[in-house]
């Protein structure tokens, strides 16, 4: 969508032209058609102006859904192998303070 002011522009010598002062309307439209004017050329200056920019800020959005979730995972995997290997140590040094190692050898 492209905004190229010319509402806007309208809209302020029309507000120009009355005598007293603007009145809410105006006022309102005005912001309004300030708004989307920036926002357009906000989205513009993104890229983000054309017709695949929806499709492809959905398909970042999962990529980054993904991504997370992958980092979860692996946070959790890293966890779960310390874990096991603090326990692993854990009986390692309870059967070494058994003498539970002495019975393998002989």
């Amino acid at each position: 969508m492209k905004y190229d002011g010319e509402m806007l522009a309208r809209l302020v010598a029309q507000a120009e032209a009355q005598p007293v002062g603007m009145d809410m309307v105006m006022i309102r439209a005005l912001i309004e058609e300030a708004s989307e004017l920036g926002a357009g050329r906000a989205l513009e200056r993104l890229g983000l102006a054309d017709r695949r920019a929806e499709g492809d800020m959905r398909e970042l959005r999962e990529l980054l859904s993904a991504w997370r979730d992958a980092k979860k995972a692996a946070r959790g995997a890293v966890v779960g192998w310390a874990v096991r290997i603090a326990m692993a140590l854990v009986l390692l040094g309870l059967a070494v303070k058994l003498g539970l190692l002495g019975l393998a050898r002989g």
